[in-house]
C-alpha cells in the first residue's frame, strides 16, 4: 500500500538526530534497582486520575479493591468511601498480593502505578523482564536480600514466556512472601494460565499454581480506552518526509526500521529504556510486517518502553496496525502484540505534534 502524502516539510535548523542503531547502552545493577519506580507517562497518576468507562463495573470495583489493599498497607485498613455502589463491600483481609487481570488499553498500569504512589515505601515497580534482569544483576540471593526490606513490589506486564522464568519467578516470589513483601500484578492473563500456548506449561504446573496462590485475582473489563471513538492507524509518512521532520527535532533519533529491528537481537530487553535515553522522538523508515516471533517480541517490549516514555513515532512504511501479521494474532501471544499495535498506533498520531 503506498505511502499517503503528508504536507512538505522544510527544514529551517538542524537539530542534532542520533540513531539507536549506534548505542549499546550498559546498565549497572545500581541504576536497576534506582529506577524501579513507575515510568514518566506514569510518574503522577493516581486513584483519582483513573477514568473508569461508565459501562463497566469491573473498573469501578477494581478501583475500591486497589485501595482497600492500598489502606491496609497504610495500615489503616479501610478505603476512602466512594458514591459508586450503594453498599460498600466489606474490605477482605489483605491477599499477598493483587493481580489485576484485563485486556490491554483499560488501565492496569495506571491502577498498578496509582497503588505505588498511595503507599508508604520502601516499595519497588518494573515490568516482569526487568525483574527477571535485576535477578540476574544482583544474583538471586542479592534480589531476595534487595527487595525483602520492600513494603510493596509492582510487577507491571506480568508474562511466562519460558520454564526458566516459571521456576525462578515462582521461587522469588514465594521468597518475598515469606519475607512480608505485599505483591501487586498486571497482566493479560489469569495467573493459572500463564504459559498456555507458550511452553508445556503442564510440566510446570505447581510452580504456576503456586504463582497463583500468591494473588487474588481482580478482573478488569472494557475496551481499549486509547481508541475509543477515534480512527485507525493514520497513513505512513514517505521516507523523505521522516528524514526531513527527524532533522528539524530536537532529541530525534532515525533508523531503518530493519537495522532497528536487527539491533535489537545484541541489546537484552531489560535495558530498552536505556537505549532511548534523551531520545524525545523516535523515526523510523521502512516499517514492515515482522514475521519472526522472537523478533517480533523484541518489538513489543521496545513499543511498551517507548509508550512507558510518552515518544511520537513518525514512521514510513505500512501502518502500524498492519505490522504483526494475521497468524502470529491468532498464537499464544495475541495479547502482547494487540497491546504493541495499540501503543504504536497511539504513538503514531502523536506524530503530528513533532
Amino acid at each position: 500500500m503506498p505511502a499517503a502524502p503528508h504536507a512538505d516539510v522544510t527544514a529551517t535548523e538542524t537539530a542534532t538526530v542520533t540513531a539507536l542503531t549506534d548505542r549499546r547502552p550498559v546498565v549497572p545493577a545500581e541504576r536497576l534497582v534506582a529506577e524501579m519506580v513507575p515510568p514518566p507517562r506514569f510518574a503522577g497518576v493516581s486513584f483519582g486520575s483513573y477514568i473508569p468507562d461508565s459501562t463497566q463495573p469491573s473498573q469501578y470495583e477494581a478501583v475500591q479493591v486497589l485501595e482497600q489493599f492500598a489502606a491496609s498497607l497504610n495500615g489503616s485498613g479501610a478505603a476512602p468511601k466512594r458514591g459508586w455502589f450503594r453498599r460498600a463491600a466489606a474490605a477482605p483481609a489483605a491477599p499477598a498480593g493483587i493481580y489485576l487481570d484485563g485486556g490491554y488499553g483499560v488501565g492496569k498500569t495506571h491502577l498498578l502505578a496509582s497503588l505505588w504512589h498511595a503507599t508508604p515505601g520502601p516499595k519497588a515497580f518494573g515490568t516482569f523482564v526487568e525483574l527477571t534482569n535485576l535477578v540476574g544483576a544482583l544474583t538471586f540471593k542479592g534480589a531476595v536480600e534487595t527487595l525483602s526490606g520492600h513494603r510493596l513490589l509492582c510487577i507491571d506486564e506480568f508474562e511466562l514466556d519460558d520454564p526458566g522464568d516459571t521456576v525462578l519467578v515462582s521461587t522469588l516470589l514465594s521468597r518475598l512472601v515469606e519475607n512480608g513483601v505485599k505483591l501487586a500484578a498486571t497482566s493479560n492473563t489469569l495467573p493459572d494460565k500463564l504459559g498456555e500456548g507458550r511452553f508445556a506449561a503442564a510440566d510446570f504446573l505447581r510452580e504456576i499454581q503456586g504463582l497463583a496462590a500468591h494473588f487474588r485475582p481482580v478482573r478488569i473489563d472494557g475496551q481499549d480506552y486509547r481508541h475509543r471513538g477515534l480512527p485507525e492507524a493514520p497513513p505512513p509518512y514517505t521516507d523523505d518526509e521522516v528524514t526531513a521532520r527527524a532533522a528539524t527535532a530536537p532529541g530525534a533519533s532515525l533508523d531503518d526500521f530493519d537495522a532497528l529491528l536487527e539491533h535489537l537481537k545484541n541489546v537484552h530487553p531489560s535495558r530498552y529504556g536505556a537505549l532511548l535515553d534523551d531520545v524525545h522522538a523516535v523515526f523510523l523508515r521502512g516499517v514492515r510486517p515482522v514475521d519472526d516471533q522472537s523478533t517480533a517480541l523484541r518489538l513489543v517490549v521496545l513499543a511498551d518502553r517507548m509508550y512507558d516514555r510518552e515518544l511520537p513515532v513518525t514512521a514510513s512504511g505500512v501502518p502500524f496496525d498492519q505490522v504483526f501479521p494475521e497468524d502470529m494474532l491468532r498464537g499464544g501471544y495475541r495479547k502482547k502484540y494487540l497491546r504493541a499495535v495499540s501503543r504504536l498506533v497511539a504513538l503514531a498520531r502523536d506524530s503530528s505534534k513533532v
